[in-house]
């Protein structure tokens, strides 16, 4: 099964809230209410310089993953 790289959540335990989950290396959850990341899964030490900078890559293309489907969303 492909995955598609991110997908959009929501819980009515937190009504307020808005997740974006990214599927791909490295797993993270984003809440765009807060901007809070929790990663989902081990980062291997010689990755973690690597992934500070791509992370925030990784989290711009959250936020714009989530206004594309709002846009598409109101079509």
């Amino acid at each position: 099964m492909e995955l598609p790289k991110f997908v959009l959540a929501d819980n009515t335990d937190f009504p307020d809230d808005i997740f974006v989950i990214h599927l791909d290396y490295p797993r993270f959850i984003i809440n765009l209410k807060d901007d809070e990341v929790e990663i989902i899964e081990e980062i291997e030490e010689e990755d973690e310089k690597d992934l500070e900078t791509e992370m925030e890559r990784l989290i711009e293309q959250a936020g714009a993953f989530y206004d594309r489907e709002m846009q598409r969303y109101e079509e």
